[in-house]
């Protein structure tokens, strides 16, 4: 899963060596934070937050075997 964020947005951003996926698990969820580059975070959120829910929507589909909840955070 965190090969797909990392994918993702490496294709949208002009700094890909400074992306990178952590994963934490909890009891009933798991949360994957996103790191990019400073001037890249608007290009991840896109317009009115369009890109952070089209990639959100393909990492909730991809998790969606799991009996855990996956969430996914975009931090600069």
């Amino acid at each position: 899963m965190e090969e797909l964020i990392s994918t993702i947005a490496k294709a949208l951003v002009d700094f890909p060596d400074d992306v990178s996926v952590d994963r934490r698990e909890k009891e009933n969820e798991i949360v994957f934070t996103l790191h990019v580059h400073k001037e890249d975070v608007g290009k991840v959120i896109g317009k009115q937050g369009r890109i952070a829910k089209a990639i959100r929507t393909v990492v909730y589909a991809a998790g969606n075997h799991s009996t855990k909840r996956v969430f996914l955070e975009i931090n600069d």
